[in-house]
């Protein structure tokens, strides 16, 4: 394939806000080969590992942890590569090193198929989460490691490595978990915690937990000047998928439902002051955002409906819908009207299951 056909650097930004990244056109088979060849390095002779989210809130663990210490090698993995990450600890880590779990609950049994092995060979697991966790899940975990899941209501991943880890933090250290706080929960009460969102998601995720180990949440004034760089072309793709928002009313919400390669916090605020209670971010990878409001708290219930799962204001999901190419190819085309509809049906469902 020509690589100016997915080349970000030539699409004008309005057609590339249909399309996924140039990272979704890399065969599953070579990002494999990649992602194990960096897992082997990460893990190989550590004897302390951190299986993280790779976001804010993630990364903010490795970089208490780090501080706590000194070093905890990173494995990135979502909440779908659980058991991928586990399986590289037990096939390259070292015999009774320490493996700690954070930011990621898993949907399905399946996602920690290798935890018991993983957990003979470790020396001890602690597994720090705040999500919506399904009891059977939970209870599955807990026989193989130590797990603490904070109220997703009132705290992130990182207040809970704070309190659990036994260390005396700095003050920075706190105050970071607090900004965090404030963009995991969607409390938007400091304006830094957009900052420090957007950062974990643009930066290396290495680069992210060393600056700020060095500087808590007030980030140094070059990397906001890369933030401001790159909030040109994301203010713009985020009115782009403004502009494509519909609304349905389903039972007492209003739903507001739209696609694109964006910034779903941002664009889900702007719903909100349209008067949606709830807002549906379809991407053009195939999953999608569902965010709430004081008026809708039941984000985690719908995306449970659809192959996902997570907070009662924010969740995520990904609809079990494309068979092939052709799928996908329907997906941009129509600017993602099956995957739409999918979810508008699990809250048509939920309103039905409340009368």
């Amino acid at each position: 394939m020509d690589d100016r056909l997915i080349d970000d650097e030539t699409l004008a930004l309005y057609r590339r806000s249909l399309l996924p990244g140039e990272g979704f056109f890399i065969p599953d088979s070579v990002d494999d080969a990649e992602t194990e060849r960096l897992a082997r390095e990460a893990v190989s002779g550590a004897g302390r590992v951190v299986v993280a989210d790779p976001d804010a809130d993630g990364l903010g663990c490795v970089a208490l942890l780090r501080a706590a210490f000194g070093d905890a090698a990173l494995l990135p993995a979502g909440p779908s590569e659980i058991d991928e990450a586990l399986g590289y600890v037990l096939e390259y880590g070292e015999p009774d090193l320490e493996l700690y779990v954070c930011d990621l609950c898993p949907d399905a049994e399946s996602d920690v198929g290798s935890l018991p092995a993983v957990a003979e060979a470790a020396g001890s697991i602690r597994w720090f989460d705040h999500h919506q966790w399904d009891d059977r899940l939970a209870e599955v975990v807990a026989e193989h490691a130590e797990l603490v899941v904070g109220d997703s209501d009132s705290v992130c991943t990182t207040d809970v490595a704070l309190a659990e880890l036994e260390y005396e933090f700095a003050d920075r250290y706190a105050e970071l978990a607090a900004v965090t706080r404030d963009h995991d929960l969607w409390l938007r009460e400091d304006p830094r915690s957009d900052d420090l969102a957007d950062y974990a998601y643009w930066a290396d995720p290495e680069e992210y937990v060393g600056t700020v180990l060095d500087h808590g949440a007030d980030l140094p004034e070059a990397v906001e000047s890369f933030l401001a760089e790159r909030r040109v072309e994301k203010d713009a793709l985020v009115e782009h998928a403004v502009d494509r928002a519909d609304y349905e009313e389903v039972g007492e919400w209003t739903v507001g439902v739209t696609y694109g390669r964006c910034s779903q916090n941002e664009v889900a605020e702007a719903m909100r002051e349209a008067g949606a209670d709830a807002s549906v971010i379809v991407k053009p990878a195939g999953s999608a955002s569902i965010r709430g409001t004081d008026a809708f708290q039941r984000c985690h219930e719908v995306a449970g409906r659809v192959n996902g799962g997570g907070h009662p204001k924010a969740a995520g999901c990904k609809p079990d819908i494309y068979d092939d190419m052709l799928d996908y190819a329907h997906h941009w085309t129509t600017q993602g009207a099956v995957t739409k509809q999918v979810i508008l049906e699990a809250f048509r469902a939920l309103a039905d299951a409340d009368e």
